[in-house]
């Protein structure tokens, strides 16, 4: 199978919100378009797509703070999961956050989702003893 990854570009907007629907990425609180919208703004090229033929597969949307490095939106189509896709997507956001000088990657998985917590664990992540906070503005 022959992948290619390169950075979002506008015209596959709605292809990946497709393939975050599919994956169950999609929760009412966050609204995808402008999920996409911010991210354009920063760091742009740490919005990564995979494609597959022209399917887009995969997806992973980084950033880096100037402390922390961070994954979002890893997505990979269900076809495609357990064929190392998730690992190679994730492997080329970890070399891009490493070329802007980032230590370390945080991430946030929901608890039930134990599948994406054994898959990162695999890719030499660990649990940190810390409490994720959030607030809404």
């Amino acid at each position: 199978m022959i992948t290619q990854i390169r950075p979002f570009e506008i015209q596959d907007k709605e292809s990946v919100i497709q393939l975050w629907k599919d994956c169950d990425l999609v929760v009412p609180w966050n609204n995808p378009d402008d999920d996409i919208q911010r991210k354009l703004k920063v760091q742009p090229e740490l919005f990564l797509v995979m494609f597959c033929a022209d399917q887009i597969i995969a997806t992973v949307m980084a950033g880096y703070d100037g402390h922390r490095g961070w994954i979002n939106y890893l997505a990979v189509h269900p076809q495609h999961r357990r064929s190392g896709i998730g690992r190679q997507i994730v492997d080329r956001a970890e070399k891009l956050l490493l070329e802007k000088g980032c230590p370390k990657i945080n991430l946030q998985v929901r608890s039930t989702n134990s599948d994406i917590i054994q898959f990162y664990k695999s890719t030499g992540f660990t649990v940190d003893d810390v409490v994720s906070l959030g607030k809404r503005l």
